[in-house]
C-alpha cells in the first residue's frame, strides 16, 4: 500500500464563462481519516474532485496529492484510486475483465483483481457481464478499481448511492478500516444522515466556496448545547451542581448546563442522592447548522482561515 497523503486544495477557482464553479476553495484532507466532502447539489462537489483528478484544468489555484498534481504523479493508480461514476464501464465487459484491463496498463499483478472484487463482496459475480450489474454492484466494481493499486489515496464520489442498507453499512466499516490503515479517504455526498455516521472530518461548500472544514464533532459549537436537567428539588440540584463548579440556567424544562455532559451530570445528582426527572443534551440539530452554513446565516472561522501547513504544524507543537 502506498502510505497516504495530503490531498490539498489552494485558491481552487474554476470558471464556466461568466459562472464561478469553484470560488477560491482552500482545503486539507489528512491521512488517517474518513473525510466527507458535504454540500447542496450543484455546490462544486464534483468539480472540484475533477480538477483534483486532473479531467479539468483549473482556472487558477492548485489541487495537489502529496504536493504533487495528479498528472505529475509517476504512479497514479497506485497512488490514488478513484471514483466518480458507477456507471463507466463497458456492459459486455465481465467484471474480472474490466479490472484486467486496468492493471495491464498500470503495470499492476493480474492476481491483484480477483483479490480486490474479494474485498468489495464481488469475487462470486467476477466473470459476470457488468450490463446485468444492479447500480450497488456498480458503485462496488467502481470501489474495486479505485482499490486495485493498492493507493494510500482514495477520491469516492457518492459511494453509497443504489446500496441498500446493509451495503451502505458494510461501506461504512470498510472506509474507516482503509483509514485505520493510514489511508486518505476523501467522499463526497450530499446526504447529511449518511456522513454525520461514516466521518470524522468535514469539508462544507456551497456556491464552490468553502463554509466550514473541521471535525464531525465541532460542526455545533460545543458552546451551543448544553445538558438539560431537572429535578423535583430543582434547588438542590442547582446547589449540588454549583458546588460542583458548573453554572446552571433557568429553563422551562430544566436547568441548563454549559461544559458538562449528561453523564457527568448523572453523577452529580446521584452522588446528592438527587432523583433526576430529566436528563438530555440539547443544541442545534446537525442538519440545522448545516442549513446556515450554507445558506449564509452562519459563518464559521474556518471558512476565511487557511490551514496550516505540515511544517507550520510541526513548528507549533515543538513549540
Amino acid at each position: 500500500m502506498t502510505s497516504g497523503q495530503v490531498v490539498e486544495f489552494s485558491e481552487v477557482t474554476k470558471r464556466f464563462g461568466p459562472v464561478s464553479a469553484v470560488d477560491a476553495l482552500t482545503g486539507r484532507v489528512e491521512p488517517g481519516t474518513v473525510t466527507g466532502f458535504l454540500g447542496p447539489n450543484g455546490a462544486g462537489k464534483t468539480t472540484t474532485l475533477r480538477i483534483l483528478l486532473g479531467l479539468v484544468s483549473a482556472t487558477s489555484g492548485s489541487a495537489t496529492i502529496g504536493g504533487q498534481r495528479y498528472r505529475e504523479l509517476r504512479h497514479p493508480l497506485q497512488t490514488v484510486g478513484a471514483v466518480l461514476e458507477a456507471s463507466s464501464f463497458h456492459p459486455g465487459r465481465s467484471a474480472a475483465a474490466h479490472l484486467r484491463v486496468y492493471a495491464h496498463a498500470a503495470g499492476i499483478r493480474t492476481s491483484r483483481v480477483d483479490e480486490t472484487l474479494g474485498l468489495v463482496g464481488l469475487g462470486d459475480v467476477a466473470g459476470r457481464k457488468v450490463g446485468g450489474f444492479s447500480l450497488g454492484m456498480r458503485q462496488r466494481l467502481g470501489l474495486a478499481y479505485a482499490l486495485l493499486g493498492d493507493p494510500g489515496v482514495l477520491v469516492l464520489d457518492e459511494p453509497t448511492n443504489g446500496l441498500d442498507p446493509e451495503g451502505i453499512r458494510w461501506i461504512r466499516r470498510f472506509l474507516r478500516d482503509l483509514a485505520q490503515e493510514g489511508r486518505t479517504v476523501l467522499v463526497s455526498s450530499h446526504l447529511l444522515a449518511e456522513v454525520q455516521q461514516s466521518v470524522d472530518a468535514l469539508m462544507i461548500i456551497t456556491r464552490g466556496r468553502l463554509v466550514y472544514q473541521g471535525g464531525i464533532d465541532t460542526v455545533v459549537p460545543p458552546d451551543e448545547i448544553a445538558t438539560v436537567v431537572d429535578a423535583d428539588d430543582r434547588s438542590a440540584l442547582r446547589a449540588a451542581l454549583a458546588a460542583a463548579g458548573y453554572q446552571t440556567d433557568e429553563r422551562r424544562t430544566g436547568l441548563a448546563v454549559r461544559g458538562a455532559d449528561a453523564a457527568t451530570v448523572g453523577r452529580i445528582a446521584a452522588a446528592s442522592g438527587i432523583a433526576l426527572t430529566a436528563l438530555q443534551r440539547k443544541g442545534p440539530a446537525f442538519e440545522e447548522v448545516f442549513l446556515e452554513l450554507v445558506s449564509g446565516t452562519r459563518v464559521h472561522p474556518s471558512a476565511t482561515a487557511t490551514p496550516p501547513s505540515a511544517d507550520t504544524r510541526a513548528e507549533e507543537a515543538e513549540s
